[in-house]
């Protein structure tokens, strides 16, 4: 807002007008429900929470694998929830008792833990910076092996002062070579991240902290009360929970003491509904901020200049005898970004040295529409240990009456907090200038004033690169800063810190024509034999069909079969549940041009290439595939626009990457040589789904007797959107079997595939028919089972495999007829 200073972005960032409208515009085009109910929009709410969980690891340098996120509602509750299920020994038991212990320099919150231990008979330790820094003896040999577990606490950043604590105590307490106290045991580092990440980037993959709470109203300014506890996966599975909320049991009975937890860390301590709304806003913060600043790396550089310069010229400042105008509470010099935040703290002085009441300045600073922050910022051991406050003074200021966050900021002539100034990505070298003009207009006189500003001037404006918009943008001008070596000393740079296929094997011809011996053909109707009549592959997936008379076999299932998929605004996967009119784009793959090219009405057509180049990688979610995650990247800007302006939606076109496969899901995949190497494409349950024109016929009779025009063959053949579609004598004598052979191919049936309402869609026009479900559910006896999933995993040899219509199918039936249900109860869909 014009005519306003804000210059306490420690205690909040701004958040700047692009990051609304993207948030409220997408709350416009998409309807998010409940993540826990199954229906369309809860499932679309659910990706998208997913999504965002590895938009959080991917901003933290790490994966899934190595972390948990938990949502909570800021970083204190994350705290508390680690205080409440860590793993503590309690005093007076056989093992030696576990140890909390914490910087003295450390929010309230994190003290508060205390709380939490001391009533489980823990007992709480609290270490000072420098004892901390003394305590490099390693503990005798024989101690070594105790596995008692202590939890250390220390900030990355102090809230107080900006002083960066190292991160190399995080391996170094872990390993031993440092000791918070002296005690058997093995320690965790919990490593406070808050104040942190508002302003600096931090990478977990090489500072693997146990756990990291962080509040992302310090980063984006929007949402408030959205936090995250990252938990190491080391120690999740230690991690105890007594109380147990909606969403976080797999089962529990009400009239016995039974309970069992959902097998997700996320889901377990994530109790009720998480804030979901506020969840999906974060993707558009992470975008914004990169979009505006460029990544975290400058704006630690563009800060700490600000900080620096500030510091500069702040701690230059004398009156006329002499004496300096402020006292800086500080343990660095400003001088490196690695030890030292863009965080400013300090109490004005008079001519005499004497404490001016931080109340007074935060008074007058009002009236010149400075907004700062006074007191003692939750962080009482920083302001005992800088503003020389002992306990007895705390007690007796608190018997003065003043408590934390008044205005009570002098007892006995003795300031009880201080002033706090403080930066972020959006704050200027006019914010500072400004600040520096009204700390001269208040203290000094014009001639006082002149000797520091000709010793300093305006840091340089470093250039933006053309990927990234610069500072000066709508939302507010603030250009990437650096202070003039000459003039102001140098700024030290941050120091460095530290699934193909096998090869092809020999195979001989016997073997390729033995896979179907264990095929028992079923004798039907006179022997007529079943033959694949149609075979669709969908390159994109969700959209239009491309139907071919033969086509190659690839491990993942038809070659380029569901390589594509369409992703919204936030990456989540658009189907035609979202977005009918998927079907009426229509890809097809031309193998010797080596491109696929897409057609839609009323556009002209696009190619994309067929060949493997990785762009800008991306972790997407999808529904049904998103425990099992598949690396992707984005197909570039040409055919996101083409997208966007066919659908009337902002999108863009992603591409599974080559070197890295979604496995198998199914657990029925019994007798299938190596199952656990097949790997997937974008579908959701398998590698194809076949369909046979019996029981299409059969449903066609049912469906026709509900409807006002009958459907024709054709048409229902491409709703059931199947892969393989065969003439069989019998209707739904599919679902008797247990494997098939065509050719030189064996599938196993891995189970019916649940239809949903894709199948309501026609998918030559998009519109919707409810009926076709409601036939299909009332045809088969209130299920909605039309098809078999099969999985396949090609021979290696030097054959390419080749499927073909009009190839005989040889089945084997199941030992039991009975028809397994699919894995899970939930819907699934051909995608």
């Amino acid at each position: 807002i014009a005519g306003i200073t804000y210059l306490d972005h420690a205690g909040s960032a701004l958040f700047p007008e692009s990051l609304l409208k993207a948030f409220t515009d997408d709350l416009r085009n998409n309807v998010y429900g409940n993540p826990h109910s199954q229906n369309i929009s809860s499932k679309l709410t659910y990706d998208t929470i997913e999504h965002v969980r590895y938009r959080i690891l991917q901003h933290f340098h790490t994966t899934a694998e190595d972390y948990t996120i938990i949502f909570t509602s800021g970083c204190t509750a994350a705290l508390k929830l680690i205080a409440e299920s860590f793993p503590w020994i309690p005093e007076g038991t056989k093992q030696p008792s576990s140890r909390f212990c914490y910087l003295t320099d450390s929010h309230t919150s994190v003290v508060g833990m205390r709380g939490i231990t001391t009533s489980m008979n823990v007992l709480s330790v609290p270490i000072k910076p420098k004892e901390i820094l003394l305590a490099k003896s390693r503990l005798p040999a024989e101690e070594q092996n105790c596995t008692t577990p202590h939890l250390f606490s220390y900030p990355a950043q102090s809230n107080f002062s900006g002083t960066k604590y190292p991160l190399s105590w995080i391996q170094d307490i872990k390993s031993g070579k440092l000791c918070p106290i002296k005690t058997p045991g093995k320690w965790f580092v919990l490593l406070d991240a808050a104040s942190y990440v508002s302003s600096s980037p931090l990478d977990l993959g090489v500072h693997q902290a146990d756990f990291i709470p962080i509040s992302f109203y310090k980063i984006f300014g929007f949402p408030t009360g959205l936090g995250a506890l990252l938990v190491n996966n080391r120690i999740a599975p230690l991690l105890r929970k007594i109380y147990f909320g909606g969403g976080t049991a797999a089962a529990y009975l009400t009239e016995e003491d039974f309970y069992f937890p959902r097998k997700s860390i996320a889901e377990r301590f994530e109790d009720g509904t998480v804030s979901f709304l506020d969840i999906i806003a974060l993707k558009h913060g992470f975008d914004v901020l990169e979009k505006l600043t460029g990544g975290m790396e400058k704006i630690k550089q563009h800060t700490f200049a600000l900080a620096h310069y500030t510091y500069t010229v702040l701690s230059n400042l004398k009156y006329a005898n002499g004496a300096p105008v402020v006292r800086i509470y500080s343990d660095t010099d400003f001088s490196n970004p690695d030890v030292q935040g863009p965080i400013i703290n300090f109490n004005v002085l008079d001519e005499n040295g004497e404490v001016l009441g931080f109340s007074q300045v935060d008074s007058m600073a009002s009236l010149h529409n400075i907004h700062v922050r006074t007191g003692c910022f939750c962080n009482t051991g920083a302001c005992q240990m800088h503003l020389d406050i002992n306990n007895e003074d705390i007690q007796r200021n608190l018997q003065a009456g003043h408590v934390c966050g008044d205005n009570i900021d002098l007892v006995d002539g003795r300031p009880t907090g201080s002033v706090r100034i403080s930066f972020g990505y959006m704050s200027s070298f006019e914010d500072a200038q400004t600040f520096l003009n009204f700390i001269i207009a208040t203290r000094l006189s014009k001639s006082d004033a002149e000797i520091p500003f000709q010793s300093v001037t305006k840091p340089m404006t470093k250039s933006v690169p053309d990927d990234h918009l610069s500072f000066i943008s709508a939302d507010k001008s603030s250009p990437i800063l650096q202070i003039s070596d000459r003039e102001l000393r140098n700024i030290p740079t941050e120091a460095e810190t530290t699934g193909s296929r096998q090869p092809l094997q020999p195979v001989a011809e016997s073997i390729r024509e033995a896979v179907s011996e264990t095929a028992v053909p079923m004798c039907r109707k006179g022997g007529k034999p079943i033959t694949i009549t149609k075979i669709y592959l969908y390159p994109v997936k969700s959209c239009s069909a491309f139907e071919v008379s033969e086509w190659p076999v690839g491990n993942q299932g038809l070659l380029y079969d569901r390589n594509w998929m369409v992703v919204n605004q936030n990456g989540v996967c658009m189907t035609q549940k979202q977005e009918p009119r998927l079907c009426l784009v229509n890809p097809s793959i031309d193998l010797k041009k080596k491109i696929m090219v897409i057609k839609a009405e009323g556009m002209d057509p696009i190619s994309v290439p067929l060949e493997d180049s990785t762009g800008k990688e991306a972790v997407i979610c999808e529904s049904k595939v998103c425990s099992h995650r598949v690396k992707t990247y984005d197909c570039g800007e040409r055919i996101a626009g083409w997208l966007s302006t066919f659908l009337g939606r902002p999108c863009r076109l992603i591409r599974q990457s080559s070197d890295v496969k979604s496995k198998s899901h199914q657990k029925n995949t019994k007798d299938l040589s190596s199952a656990s190497n097949i790997s997937l494409s974008l579908v959701n349950e398998a590698q194809y789904l076949l369909i046979n024109v019996a029981s299409i016929l059969q449903l066609k009779e049912h469906i026709s007797a509900r409807l006002k025009e009958p459907l024709e063959i054709e048409e229902l053949i491409q709703r059931f959107r199947a892969n393989i579609v065969i003439s069989a004598p019998e209707s739904f004598e599919e679902e008797e079997w247990a494997e098939i052979s065509i050719g030189s191919l064996q599938f196993q049936v891995v189970g019916p595939c649940s239809r949903c309402q894709i199948i309501c869609i026609d998918q030559q026009s998009g519109e919707r028919n409810k009926e076709i479900l409601q036939s299909l559910s009332a045809a088969r006896g209130r299920k909605t089972n039309f098809g078999i999933y099969l999985m396949n995993q090609p021979l290696l040899s030097p054959f390419s495999d080749i499927l073909s219509v009009g190839s005989q199918v040889l089945p084997v039936l199941k030992e039991n007829t009975e028809i397994h249900p699919p894995t899970s109860s939930e819907e699934k869909c051909s995608g």
